[in-house]
């Protein structure tokens, strides 16, 4: 795979430059390791990250974001805590419990630098360690793209797109 197949799928080619190396890190780490898982991962994150471009979640606050405030299940306790463990990564990982989970993992302090999640090569890296963290090369195996996408995101949100952004996957992996 190449930053031109990234390219071919919509991605800026700048970032698909930027990227890619640090994706295929983490997708040999994690054993996303097959085609069906690898075209799957990149679907989930393409789309999670608007092809690249958002390492850190938008922030509004939009009514949805203002209820990560006071979530126990996201571990959010404390004040500012949903602004601060927005969503960060390829994955858009989020909550305090979360990027401790995820620090943990991975062997950084992410409740201290937040930020850090946010930012190469840990954006991809995160995502990877979040995507074998919760069984998806297993579900990827399987071939069940919507229970997937629910793992991902919770439910079915822009399930067409990321069909779509499988299929051109799968061309390239």
């Amino acid at each position: 795979m190449t930053p031109l197949d990234l390219a071919n799928m919509g991605v800026r080619l700048d970032r698909a430059t930027e990227h890619l190396p640090y994706l295929l890190e983490g997708m040999a780490e994690f054993d996303i390791n097959t085609p069906e898982r690898r075209a799957a991962f990149l679907a989930q994150v393409l789309h999670e990250s608007g092809l690249l471009h958002w390492l850190v979640e938008l922030w509004g606050p939009t009514p949805a974001q203002t209820r990560y405030e006071g979530r126990a299940d996201l571990g959010n306790t404390h004040d500012g805590d949903g602004y601060r463990f927005r969503g960060r990564g390829l994955i858009q990982i989020t909550g305090r419990d979360n990027y401790r989970k995820a620090g943990q993992a991975l062997g950084i302090d992410l409740w201290s630098y937040p930020e850090l999640l946010g930012q190469s090569p840990l954006a991809e890296r995160s995502a990877a360690w979040f995507w074998s963290a919760h069984g998806c090369n297993e579900i990827a195996d399987s071939g069940d793209f919507v229970k997937l996408t629910k793992r991902i995101n919770g439910g079915d949100n822009g399930l067409a797109e990321r069909k779509r952004l499988w299929e051109l996957a799968k061309a390239v992996v």
